[in-house]
């Protein structure tokens, strides 16, 4: 019974890797909005129309509960979509809860007030539609004071992963690790808050110096996503077939997600 994955390209790949892993009899449905990636430089308005699309195309496709592999999604249009959008007996869940978790030790329900944790100082790596919505800190306060969170927008970085050109990718890590290291020279940790960005998770490792910790969330949302269907098993879809669903050209997007992944992949139009 299928789980729908959703990305506005090939980053989401990453975080689709982990929950296959992590939950091998379940069939998961990937869609790559790949003709209007990336979001990372759209407005608001724009990812919102442009998610919720996807969205209804994965219910199509049996898809009762869907993950938004995507932190431009998460950050800009979710929550609009769960306050007004979402029908009863759908579920929309983002990449934001399973890492704020980890990142102040806490439960997502926990509503008791912000208290300490282990960081101080947090190097935000993410997209510009990311870092302009603020949402990553918003959530962070909410669970934790004292904390100084840096945001570098990363621009360029996804088109070039998108396009497989990994040594202009490499070089693009180097240079916003050393802006970012320029307005904190020392970060406790780093979130890389795109899914493309696990995809070079080492260069932003050596770039970052080794006693830094790195968070990226594929294994988080793999943890998060088993939890969740054990306690809403009513949750999977009657959708019953993996599937791979591209808005662009199949055979190019095929080609890149073989090469990530380093499996055979196929997509077909969305």
């Amino acid at each position: 019974m299928a789980v729908g994955v959703f990305d506005s390209g090939l980053g989401g790949l990453t975080v689709l890797d982990a929950v296959s892993k992590r939950l091998p009899d379940v069939p998961f449905v990937y869609f790559a909005d790949s003709a209007h990636a990336p979001y990372g430089v759209r407005d608001a308005d724009d990812i919102y129309e442009l998610t919720t699309a996807a969205v209804e195309r994965l219910w199509d496709a049996g898809c009762d509960l869907v993950i938004l592999a995507c932190n431009t999604a998460s950050a800009a249009a979710l929550r609009r979509m769960q306050e007004n959008w979402i029908p009863p007996g759908k579920r929309v869940l983002g990449v934001f809860v399973p890492l704020i978790e980890a990142l102040t030790e806490r439960q997502w329900g926990d509503n008791s007030p912000p208290r300490e944790v282990g960081v101080q100082h947090v190097a935000l790596f993410a997209t510009p539609a990311t870092v302009s919505s603020r949402a990553f800190q918003r959530e962070l306060a909410f669970r934790a004071i004292g904390v100084d969170v840096e945001a570098q927008a990363c621009g360029g970085l996804v088109d070039a992963i998108e396009e497989g050109d990994m040594i202009l990718a490499e070089a693009l890590v180097r240079s916003h690790v050393d802006a970012l290291k320029r307005k904190m020279p020392k970060p406790d940790a780093a979130i890389l808050g795109c899914t493309h960005y696990p995809l070079l998770q080492e260069v932003f490792q050596d770039a970052l110096g080794a006693d830094v910790s790195v968070y990226s969330q594929a294994n988080l949302v793999a943890e998060s996503l088993a939890d969740y269907l054990k306690r809403h098993p009513h949750m999977l879809g009657p959708g019953t077939e993996a599937r791979f669903l591209t808005t662009g050209n199949p055979a190019k997007v095929s080609g890149h997600a073989t090469r990530f992944l380093r499996r055979q992949i196929t997509f077909e139009p969305a």
